[in-house]
C-alpha cells in the first residue's frame, strides 16, 4: 500500500510558487487509480514524490507504512515501485531487448512477450518502433523490476487514440493479471472511463474529491469533480432552455436497457 499524508510541495524561486498543498491519499494494493486533473494542477508532481523523483517540503510519503520520503528513486524501485515516462524515457542507441534488460530481469524476451512486441522486434534499435511500441517496450521494462506498484505519467498523452485504447487494455490486463496496483496520472477523461477503478482528482494543488469511478461520476461533489464530469462551465448549457434538465448515468450494460418511456395520451 503506497500513502501520502499531508504532502505540500512548492518551487523555490524568488517567490516560493505552490504545487501541492497538504495532500492526503491512498493506493491500495491490486487497485487501478487514476489521478485527473487540469494542466498545472500538481498530478505530476505528486506522481514524482510516489516515485521517488522529489522529495516533499512537508508530511511523509509512505510504502507499506514505512517512511519513504526521501529514500530516493533507487530505493524506491528496490522497494518495488516502478514508473513508466510519458516520453518512453528509452536508451535510444540500444535494441529493444537491451532497454528491457535495463529493468535488471533476465526474463526480457518474455516481457517482450507479455506485452505483445514479437521476436521480429527484438533486436531492433527502439527509434524503429512505433510510439505505441515503444511505450510498450517501456512497460515492459517497468514490470522487470518486479514491480507492486506500477506508476504512468501520463502514458498515452502522446498517442493516438487507437493506440491509446491498446495501450490502456494492456495496463488493465497487468492489473488484473498480476494484482500489481496501478496508479497513471491523466488529463482525459477517456482515459478515466476506459480503465479506472479509483480516481483523485487534483485541483490547484490540492485533493479536491476521490472515491470509486463510479461514485464520482454518479453524485460528484466538489466544484472540480462536477466541472470535469459534467462539463460544467459558463458555456456547456447554453442551448438547455427548459426548466428540468435530466442527467443520465449508465452502469455496466445498462445503456442497452430503456430507461425512458413516453407515454401519448389521445384526447
Amino acid at each position: 500500500m503506497l500513502e501520502v499524508k499531508n504532502v505540500s510541495y512548492a518551487y523555490k524561486t524568488k517567490k516560493d510558487k505552490t504545487i501541492l498543498n497538504n495532500v492526503s491519499a491512498t493506493f491500495e494494493e491490486g487497485i487501478f487509480y487514476t489521478i485527473i486533473g487540469p494542466s498545472g494542477a500538481g498530478k505530476t508532481t505528486l506522481l514524482s514524490l510516489l516515485a521517488g523523483l522529489d522529495t516533499a517540503v512537508k508530511g511523509t510519503v509512505l510504502c507499506n507504512g514505512e517512511d519513504i520520503t526521501k529514500k530516493g528513486l533507487n530505493y524506491h524501485r528496490k522497494h518495488n515501485i516502478s514508473l513508466v515516462f510519458q516520453n518512453y524515457n528509452l536508451i535510444d542507441y540500444l535494441t529493444t531487448v537491451e532497454n528491457v534488460k535495463l529493468g535488471g530481469s533476465g526474463n526480457a524476451e518474455k516481457l517482450l512477450e507479455e506485452v505483445g512486441i514479437g521476436k521480429e522486434y527484438w533486436q531492433r534499435n527502439v527509434l524503429q518502433l512505433s510510439g505505441g511500441q515503444q511505450q510498450r517496450v517501456a512497460i515492459a521494462r517497468a514490470l522487470a523490476t518486479n514491480p507492486k506498484i506500477l506508476l504512468c505519467d501520463e502514458a498515452t498523452s502522446a498517442l493516438d487514440p487507437t493506440t491509446t485504447k491498446s495501450i490502456l487494455a494492456l495496463l488493465k490486463e497487468i492489473n488484473q493479471k498480476y494484482g500489481i496496483t496501478i496508479v497513471i496520472i491523466t488529463h482525459e477523461m477517456a482515459v478515466v472511463q476506459e480503465i479506472g477503478t479509483h480516481v483523485a482528482i487534483i485541483d490547484h494543488g490540492e485533493l479536491a474529491e476521490s472515491g470509486t469511478v463510479e461514485e464520482v461520476f454518479t453524485h460528484p461533489r466538489s466544484k472540480a469533480a462536477r466541472k470535469l464530469v459534467l462539463m460544467d462551465d459558463d458555456n456547456h448549457y447554453d442551448e438547455m432552455k427548459g426548466q428540468h434538465c435530466i442527467r443520465i448515468v449508465f452502469k455496466s450494460n445498462s445503456s442497452f436497457e430503456p430507461v425512458i418511456a413516453l407515454s401519448l395520451i389521445h384526447i
